[in-house]
């Protein structure tokens, strides 16, 4: 399988973003990408809570939404649109990453479980919980016959989510991520390569890079890490769309030599 990471620097301007992540959806599936995969927040990085309360309707009627599912279709390829802010019914947001098949219908979508809250060394602040509503469940979907996992950038931190996904069978396992850069050049490579190294599974980890409004800068380093924890894909900072040859094979291979997720430790 030829997959595709589409590295993007979304601005607070719908529109531009969905043009400049249409522009290299394009050209990846006229590389003969099979699998054509995009960032967390897409289609906004909002300015501000308001920007966001605005952009955040629901899935039906999201524009986002209806442009992926009618390019997926227009190229005839799977397409992750990394995530994108519905709304979720009660005045907070779904961070949610949508899985769409070459028809253009949505395969899968999954809901970011776990919420950015923190607070930096260097004074960022993050606080996702004030305007997200967490997801409750693991998703995996079949993916032209591989098992896909879904996942969202800050869920990387908590391999008990991932220790399930390769339970359930992901051969590959998407991490698309809108990573900060401080937290990035300490943990981003270290955490992708662990997770692919526990499940067996390759990660596919498509990234933001560059300034965002409200003074947020990402990491960029869109990854492809194999399940032996080789990094197969590093796009840098570059803007543009980098791939990499997924053999499944190395999947059963490397769970056939370590299997640590399938493996239960009794403390009693």
């Amino acid at each position: 399988m030829k997959v595709a990471c589409v590295q993007v620097c979304a601005s607070d301007d719908m529109a531009r973003n969905l043009a400049v992540a249409s522009e290299g959806i394009t050209e990846a599936a006229a590389a003969g990408a099979d699998f054509i995969t995009t960032p967390e927040n897409v289609a906004l990085m909002a300015a501000d809570r308001a920007q966001l309360q605005h952009h955040a309707v629901e899935e039906a009627d999201h524009p986002a939404v209806a442009h992926f599912s009618d390019l997926a279709a227009t190229v005839g390829r799977w397409v992750l649109a990394g995530s994108i802010g519905v709304a979720a019914g009660d005045g907070r947001i779904f961070n949610r990453s949508l899985l769409f098949a070459p028809d253009g219908a949505i395969a899968a979508r999954y809901d970011k479980i776990h919420m950015f809250d923190v607070t930096l060394p260097g004074g960022e602040v993050y606080h996702e919980s004030r305007n997200y509503r967490p997801g409750s469940a693991a998703v995996t979907a079949d993916l032209s016959g591989a098992r896909l996992g879904m996942t969202v950038c800050y869920d990387i931190r908590f391999p008990s989510l991932y220790r399930m996904l390769g339970q359930a069978g992901a051969q590959i396992i998407t991490v698309p991520s809108a990573f900060t850069e401080t937290t990035g050049r300490a943990h981003w490579a270290v955490l992708l390569r662990a997770r692919a190294i526990e499940t067996g599974a390759f990660i596919v980890a498509p990234a933001q890079v560059g300034r965002h409004p409200a003074k947020r800068r990402t990491y960029g380093h869109s990854m492809v890490v194999a399940p032996w924890g080789e990094v197969i894909l590093d796009a840098g900072e570059a803007l543009g769309v980098s791939y990499a040859d997924l053999d499944l094979a190395r999947v059963k291979s490397a769970q056939g030599s370590i299997s640590a997720w399938s493996t239960t430790t009794d403390f009693a």
